[in-house]
């Protein structure tokens, strides 16, 4: 069953440069209007605004670390005694 999205109608004014991107990305990724244009950029900084954790950065640097040797405890005790916490 496909689920149904009713969008949610603004009259927004924006500046002439905008307009001109939008129309730039419209024709990009061949959207239907600009209303499909400003949800395509609102998305996608979306992504990167919100889920940084998806970065080819953080990605990179999660596996740094997946390859350091961690640290061998027996309980959170001596944990704490090692790391002085």
């Amino acid at each position: 069953m496909a689920s149904i999205h009713k969008g949610v109608q603004a009259m927004i004014e924006i500046p002439e440069e905008v307009n001109h991107i939008l129309n730039i990305v419209k024709a990009k990724y061949n959207l239907k209007d600009k209303s499909e244009a400003i949800t395509k950029v609102v998305m996608d900084y979306g992504i990167e605004l919100l889920e940084p954790e998806l970065k080819p950065e953080f990605i990179e640097k999660m596996r740094i670390v997946r390859k350091e040797k961690g640290i061998k405890f027996k309980n959170i005790e001596e944990l704490r005694r090692m790391t002085g916490g």
